[in-house]
């Protein structure tokens, strides 16, 4: 029997605090070696578009994930990225379910960020700084607030229209979740977003940055996580890079695909040495984490597959949509 699970029983069925609680689990056995997370081989197809098979295999949990992203930057007909999941018993190889990546990418890669934003933010941050307006950021607000008592969040898009769009849904999830009314400030700029916040989260998929380091106030933390994997897009620029304390979902995978990780080096900026910092291992006591007040801490979030591994395993608890 495999489970084919579509994108609106999903949403319904994933609690966001189990996610949470099962990323940060999914990290903390990278790190103690009870899972495996090989990078990623792209490969080309028409045009500038690829496709990435990411696979990974948790040992505790007996289970092996391979999905498979395209990123189709000239697409028209639809979204820039889309994914499949292929859920595996990892002793047998019996193919157990089959998931829409849609809702999966979006509730995993904020899970991460608030697994982070646990690990590495000041205890007393209040305020959300978000570049990017779209479903993500709606997700990543509900996630941080899961960690922080955030009571008010900055945003900007270059978007008018996507940033009343994001109220409207934020006021529609906060009225489901049964959560108290954020305030919401829409900022004109990137540049004040970043020196309102105490969390900033970045959720643009460009290849410029838009985020300057000269920008950065002592104590901030940042998760940069919109830039897709490709070494050629980044966010935060090469200061900001250098600027902060970085910790990775994978140091491996960061060294290949991420733009933030290489332009940074090319530039002089960084080194490997700058990427070594697993938040896995910080999770296990096994690397420091926030030392100091004033530090400001950066989670370069490139995405992995043992994030997807996580929600899918949660997903098959949940057991919707049951079909041969």
């Amino acid at each position: 029997m495999t489970f084919a699970l579509h994108d609106d029983a999903l949403a319904e069925h994933v609690d966001l605090g189990d996610l949470i609680d099962a990323v940060r689990d999914a990290h903390t056995d990278l790190a103690l070696g009870r899972a495996e997370q090989p990078v990623p081989a792209i490969s080309p197809t028409a045009g500038a578009t690829i496709v990435l098979p990411m696979v990974a295999t948790s040992h505790r949990l007996g289970l092996t994930v391979v999905k498979v992203l395209t990123d189709a930057p000239g697409n028209s007909d639809g979204p820039a990225q889309q994914s499949t999941l292929l859920v595996l018993d990892s002793r047998t190889g019996t193919r157990l379910a089959v998931l829409n990546g849609g809702t999966c990418t979006r509730m995993r890669t904020a899970a991460a960020s608030a697994v982070a934003t646990d690990a590495l933010a000041r205890t007393d941050s209040r305020v959300l700084g978000l570049v990017g307006a779209g479903p993500l950021a709606v997700e990543h607000v509900a996630a941080i607030r899961a960690v922080r008592a955030i009571d008010e969040v900055v945003v900007w898009s270059r978007s008018p229209a996507r940033v009343a769009e994001f109220r409207r849904t934020l006021r529609r999830r906060e009225h489901t979740d049964g959560v108290p009314t954020l305030d919401v400030t829409a900022a004109p700029g990137p540049r004040l977003v970043v020196e309102a916040a105490d969390v900033l989260c970045t959720l643009t998929p460009s290849r410029i940055p838009v985020v300057e380091g000269a920008w950065f106030r002592p104590g901030l933390h940042v998760n940069a996580v919109g830039a897709p994997p490709r070494p050629d897009h980044r966010e935060i620029d090469s200061t900001g890079m250098a600027r902060a304390t970085v910790f990775v979902d994978s140091t491996a995978v960061q060294l290949q695909k991420s733009g933030e990780a290489l332009l940074s080096m090319r530039d002089g900026a960084t080194t490997e040495d700058d990427f070594r910092r697993e938040l896995g291992a910080v999770l296990a006591g096994l690397t420091p984490g926030r030392t100091e007040s004033e530090q400001i801490t950066l989670f370069n979030s490139v995405g992995i597959a043992l994030q997807d591994l996580a929600f899918a395993a949660l997903a098959l608890q949940a057991g919707s949509c049951r079909v041969k």
